[in-house]
């Protein structure tokens, strides 16, 4: 049963990555670069603290700090524990898939689908209410990832995979949030 879904995540991968051409190669390294968001974090951050306040908005701040380090330990650990090569370092595979970039570490799973996974589940958990579209918020993480895949750096099931244990520890971080949020954090 393993070997099936290991062959189906392969299969998947070859399928995603080879819809990919020169022409865009471009592009998706440059989505794929966190550095590159960082007008959209901002952007998003103003509108949040525009809407709630800087109190509120650094302690949401502080929250998605310790999300996105709990969940980047937590990945690497996986990571290290499963030690799954990467597409591009797989000698089965890395011939037939269009390898764009490398890395050396392992793939299982996904840091960049459970980090923006994780941030994302949690502020659409705390500010919905705020902004009417904010389910939008959810297209980052899924362009985000999908780079991965396009650049043949994970499989689609390291992408699943993050975006469980992001959703997951988003939701926990959010249930921790709103617990301590009366008690600590006013206003």
């Amino acid at each position: 049963m393993l070997e099936k879904i290991e062959q189906l995540d392969i299969n998947l991968l070859i399928y995603l990555n080879g819809l990919g051409s020169e022409t865009y190669d471009k592009f998706w390294l440059f989505i794929t670069n966190q550095a590159y968001w960082t007008p959209f974090f901002l952007l998003l951050f103003y509108l949040i603290y525009k809407k709630i306040g800087g109190k509120q908005t650094l302690y949401i701040l502080l929250f998605v700090a310790v999300l996105i380090a709990f969940t980047d330990q937590t990945c690497n650990l996986f990571k290290h524990t499963f030690q799954r090569l990467r597409p591009c370092n797989n000698p089965d595979i890395n011939t037939i898939i269009r390898v764009v970039q490398t890395r050396q570490s392992f793939s299982f799973f996904s840091g960049h689908a459970a980090n923006t996974m994780a941030v994302a589940t949690f502020l659409y958990l705390v500010l919905k209410r705020y902004f009417k579209y904010f389910g939008l918020l959810f297209l980052w993480p899924l362009i985000f990832a999908y780079s991965r895949i396009y650049l043949g750096l994970h499989y689609p099931g390291d992408i699943l995979a993050g975006y469980f244990f992001g959703a997951l520890f988003g939701f926990l971080i959010f249930l921790a949030y709103r617990r301590l949020k009366p008690q600590y954090f006013p206003g």
